[in-house]
This record gives structure tokens, sequence and C-alpha cells, in this order.
């Protein structure tokens, strides 16, 4: 299971995650998260597309990296 804490996108930005959550229809698990910038509004991503690796310059990379507790 994904870790609570804070992450930072491949582009640089951070970012808190506060909860992973369940779709009352589909149970497909999704990040619930806080960007550290802006107007800081609470979103969410299917669980899959923020834990996966994805290629930019050649390389295989995290969208998301874990850095740290929250």
């Amino acid at each position: 299971m994904l870790k609570t804490g804070r992450y930072q996108h491949f582009k640089g930005n951070y970012y808190q995650v506060l909860y992973v959550a369940k779709h009352s229809e589909t149970e497909e698990l999704h990040v619930v998260y806080q960007p550290e910038y802006g107007e800081r509004e609470i979103w969410i991503r299917p669980l899959a597309m923020f834990d996966e690796t994805i290629e930019r310059d050649g390389k295989q990379i995290k969208r998301f990296c874990y850095v740290g507790g929250e």
C-alpha cells in the first residue's frame, strides 16, 4: 500500500499524500493528495496512475517519488 507523506512529482513540485481511498462503485483505489503550492486544493488520482513508472528522456522514473513522512 502507498505510504502517506510527502512526494515529489517528476516535474519537481511537492505534494502531501493524505489518504488512499476506495471508490464506492468500482472499488478502485485512489490517492487523495494536496499540492504544497498555490491554492492547495485537494485532488484525487487513481492509485495505479499515481504510483506508475513513466518514461522521460529515455529513462524509467516514478511519476511521484516518496521523499518523507508527514
